[in-house]
């Protein structure tokens, strides 16, 4: 019999609590998502903390609780990368032996000209760039071609942003499924993304309308493990998109944190068992890709305020899972994610508070828990089912 009836986990994307021993390896030495955000100012997050996350490590203005209410620690990513896919993937129990490609300047030409052969149209960029500066860059010029925009990050990832005046959504869209169904075997990135975008030259602003396509994962993962037990899978915000909706039993649409909080307090109320899967990806998309130390606070806070109506809506059989895919620190240069633990926080009523989990070797130990926690097998990480009950 399962210890609880369902897991609701919650990704609070981006919302790294310290460097990884191999931040080296990826320039990021020093950064501390979590930590350097408390340094800016006090932030008021006191259920947070409350439930235990400045006793994972210091937090400036913050005291650990003498008695956390939640089982707390932090987990590494045992894979190379740190963006959103190989956090997800191993998560749920996927180790890659090596990272998605990058791309540091830019798409290969020919890779280009076969994606505009594909699309029938040139495209504008071809490099490096933060999604909010390269509309200002070249948005004027793509609503007077028509060309859309092609550009890249330092994680895995091919974008494509295009005006939706300019080019309608739906064929944004297809035009990102020509992209995803062409990078395949060397140029197979983590992610394609659609940057839809609305505005006039000087004021172009994104618009909530974008949608992934991610690779699909090996089928050996704990969504449908689940599912394939009879199990649901409910996911929330972009959680399908980056499995490629494998193994996920109900699909929620959710474009900012307030909204994917909305639908998971909404699907706690519902009569499921197994997984409520969410992500919150404001605190990455709004504020740590573009460096908005002040926001990411407002952000932390705002998750704070609401924990209130989330914990009135578990039931006796619930356990709440908090960690994060990977770090992003608003405090660093450039505006890329960095290499950094993941906090962990879990929570229930039958839960035993306050125990510390330690540092956890792959994120892959939450699957393993919450397969164990099922009475199934997940392949990769270690379980720490036994100290939570």
């Amino acid at each position: 019999m399962a210890a609880w009836d369902r897991v609701i986990w919650i990704v609070l994307d981006s919302v790294g609590i310290g460097e990884l021993p191999d931040a080296a390896d990826y320039g990021d030495v020093g950064r501390n998502t979590l930590g350097h955000i408390a340094e800016s100012r006090p932030i008021k997050i006191p259920t947070l903390v409350k439930l235990g996350l400045a006793n994972i490590a210091p937090l400036k203005h913050q005291q650990p609780a003498a008695a956390p209410l939640a089982s707390y620690g932090k987990g590494a990513t045992h894979s190379p990368g740190k963006d959103t896919t190989t956090g997800h993937w191993e998560m749920a129990g996927v180790w890659l032996g090596q990272a998605f490609p990058v791309y540091k300047n830019g798409f290969p030409s020919n890779l280009i000209a076969e994606f505009e052969r594909l699309i029938g149209r040139k495209t504008l960029g071809n490099k490096p760039a933060s999604g909010t500066e390269i509309i200002k860059e070249l948005g004027e010029e793509h609503v007077k071609t028509g060309k859309p925009i092609v550009y890249t990050s330092a994680d895995s990832v091919f974008q494509i942003a295009a005006h939706e005046e300019v080019i309608p959504l739906d064929r944004l869209y297809e035009i990102c499924e020509i992209a995803r169904g062409m990078l395949r075997g060397e140029h197979e990135v983590g992610r394609v993304i659609a940057r839809p975008f609305l505005g006039t030259p000087g004021s172009f602003y994104r618009t909530e309308n974008r949608h992934d396509y991610a690779v699909p994962p090996p089928r050996e993962n704990l969504l449908p493990l689940l599912s394939e037990h009879g199990l649901d899978v409910v996911c929330i915000g972009k959680i399908a998109s980056i499995y490629d909706s494998t193994g996920v039993t109900q699909d929620l649409t959710a474009k900012n944190n307030e909204q994917s909080i909305d639908q998971t307090i909404r699907s706690l109320q519902e009569d499921t068992r197994g997984l409520i899967f969410s992500n919150l990806v404001d605190f990455d998309m709004l504020y740590g890709h573009r460096r908005d130390t002040e926001g990411y606070a407002r952000a932390l806070e705002h998750f704070d305020s609401r924990w209130p109506e989330i914990e009135a809506a578990m039931r006796e059989g619930d356990l709440i899972v908090i960690t994060a895919d990977h770090g992003n620190d608003p405090t660093y240069r450039g505006t890329d994610h960095t290499r950094e633990y993941a906090p962990l926080l879990a929570f229930g009523k039958r839960a035993r508070p306050g125990v510390d989990l330690g540092t956890r070797r792959s994120l892959a130990d939450i699957g393993h828990t919450i397969a164990e926690n099922f009475g199934l097998k997940l392949g990769a990480g270690e379980s720490f089912l036994a100290q939570l009950q």
